[in-house]
């Protein structure tokens, strides 16, 4: 009985290890939009044992999701831990797209999560404040906001990850309330194709973002994907490309996560080198 209680208390102390990192939800002021906007921030345990700062992941839900979905539904605080990256998943509004909406004054994301957000974050925590220690990643329409923000924001960010995104919006005119946001594609024509992350990726030189691109090979945005990885292929734009089993689901992006941290870290750690050989001059 003794030694049944002994394995229990060292499971259940081992449980309790696997998530070290702090999670909570905060509120983050947008004075564009007029209203404070929630968000799941996530601080490696690292962080509460010294006074060094870290870099950031801003964390991007899809369509219909919210900023819990991230931490409800995979490992994200884990791999806060692991890799000692500070994440957030800032709230970007039910169907957003994290555009700034030329025609609904109350969906304005691309301000709130490229400027205001940030804002907060460098004030508030103990961030590394520069764009190569800022990465974007998301799902869905978090994926096509990933890229979205980090090729309009170059100064902010440098890094972009889309899993399953919606990289190309005009093959769907009539979904995920796109129209709600920029016009019907009949009216607003310009807006689709301004506002549309392949389009916007012809502006792109190489070196310029580190991209990486994840994609299930039964996803519904499989098409769109291949089409930017083509076109960057042609343009030379160095990026990476994978294309696994799986589809549009949680199955998938729980482990395109993992797959995708490793690709973030590493920009990470070259930022970090130089850095420290900025220091040393």
């Amino acid at each position: 009985m003794r030694k049944f209680i002994r394995i229990t208390i060292l499971l259940l102390l081992t449980m309790s290890s696997v998530q070290a990192a702090t999670v909570k939800t905060i509120s983050i002021d947008s004075r564009k939009m007029g209203k404070k906007i929630p968000a799941t921030l996530i601080l490696p345990d690292s962080y509460n044992d010294n006074t060094q700062r870290f870099p950031v992941l801003y964390l991007l839900h899809g369509a219909g999701g919210s900023h819990a979905g991230w931490n409800a539904r995979t490992d994200v605080a884990t791999l806060s831990d692991e890799y000692g990256i500070i994440i957030i998943c800032p709230d970007g509004g039910h169907t957003s797209w994290y555009f700034d909406s030329p025609i609904d004054p109350t969906y304005q994301y691309e301000t709130f999560v490229a400027k205001e957000c940030v804002t907060h974050m460098d004030q508030n925590y103990r961030t590394k404040a520069r764009r190569d220690s800022r990465a974007l990643c998301g799902l869905s329409m978090g994926g096509h906001g990933a890229m979205f923000l980090a090729i309009r924001h170059q100064d902010v960010f440098s890094v972009a990850v889309a899993l399953s995104g919606g990289v190309d919006i005009r093959p769907f005119p009539n979904h995920w309330n796109i129209k709600k946001r920029i016009g019907s594609i009949e009216t607003h024509k310009e807006n689709w194709e301004t506002y549309t992350v392949i389009n916007l990726a012809k502006n792109l030189h190489d070196g310029e973002l580190a991209i990486s691109i994840d994609c299930g090979d039964r996803d519904f945005f499989l098409n769109v994907n291949r089409a930017l990885h083509a076109q960057l292929l042609e343009a030379g734009i160095t990026h990476e490309y994978v294309e696994k089993p799986g589809k549009h689901n949680w199955i998938y992006w729980r482990g395109a996560i993992k797959r995708q941290m490793p690709f973030i870290d590493k920009h990470f750690r070259k930022s970090k080198i130089v850095e420290q050989a900025e220091k040393t001059l």
